[in-house]
């Protein structure tokens, strides 16, 4: 029962932010500055995971691979599937849950706990739409955005890594990153980013906005909603894999 009664007010939350801005330029200037502080604010874990995430498949992948019948160009058709369909989308976007997610959840339950929130709707201002659709709409921007710069990072993380631990030279690697490409694992990889951003995004925004209590409950807030939105996005990824590959 307490899980529908989340639901239902997770769904009336976001139903609640569709309504006419009070000042487009206001709201324009909110969303420019989440998407700063999402995207740009990310961009440094990012490229650190997606270097090492590529490095560390070539050579594991290499490792597995000891049969002399197998051409050295499979360890770039694996690693570049495996960056694009799971490693970029899913990995990282485990990880943006964590750092996006918890900034999210503690700024809106830090307004909540302090009144600001409770300032702004006696003030005649649609708390939900200012407050928390601008953090969506960032987040649905920039996420995709950092998965496709993942995928890049990744992919030359491997590449680099094959080529100074004498694995397979580049052009061998190269050659294995155009053989058996599906275009269709791009186009997965973007729908995942874009879910996943969603839930990155308006999880951690319910359990911040609907807090109660004090600075304790407010870190309580952050963790639970960080928790919840791993679990989304791994049960998430397993439907998308099933319905669409």
């Amino acid at each position: 029962m307490n899980f529908f009664t989340h639901l239902g007010k997770y769904l009336l939350m976001l139903k609640g932010m569709f309504s006419k801005p009070e000042n487009a330029k206001l709201y324009w200037k909110e969303f420019m500055h989440q998407c700063a502080d999402i995207g740009i604010g990310s961009l440094g874990i990012v490229t650190i995971i997606s270097l090492f995430m590529g490095a560390v498949s070539t050579v594991q992948t290499a490792y597995q691979l000891v049969s002399p019948l197998i051409s050295k160009s499979t360890i770039a058709q694996i690693v570049r599937d495996t960056v694009i369909l799971e490693f970029a989308p899913t990995l990282v976007c485990i990880v943006l849950a964590g750092v996006i997610g918890s900034k999210i959840a503690s700024e809106l339950g830090n307004m909540r706990v302090s009144e600001q929130i409770d300032a702004l709707e006696i003030m005649g201002i649609n708390t939900k739409t200012y407050l928390i659709m601008p953090k969506i709409a960032a987040a649905i921007v920039t996420i995709p955005l950092m998965v496709i710069l993942a995928m890049v990072l990744g992919i030359f993380g491997g590449r680099f890594a094959g080529s100074a631990a004498g694995i397979l030279s580049t052009d061998t690697f190269d050659k294995g990153l155009m053989e058996s490409f599906m275009p269709f694992n791009v186009t997965f990889s973007l729908i995942k980013a874009y879910t996943f951003a969603f839930f990155i995004s308006s999880i951690p925004a319910y359990f911040g906005y609907y807090v109660t209590g004090g600075s304790l409950e407010i870190g309580r807030s952050s963790t639970k909603s960080v928790v919840v939105t791993c679990i989304v996005i791994l049960l998430s990824d397993y439907i998308l894999a099933a319905a669409l590959l």
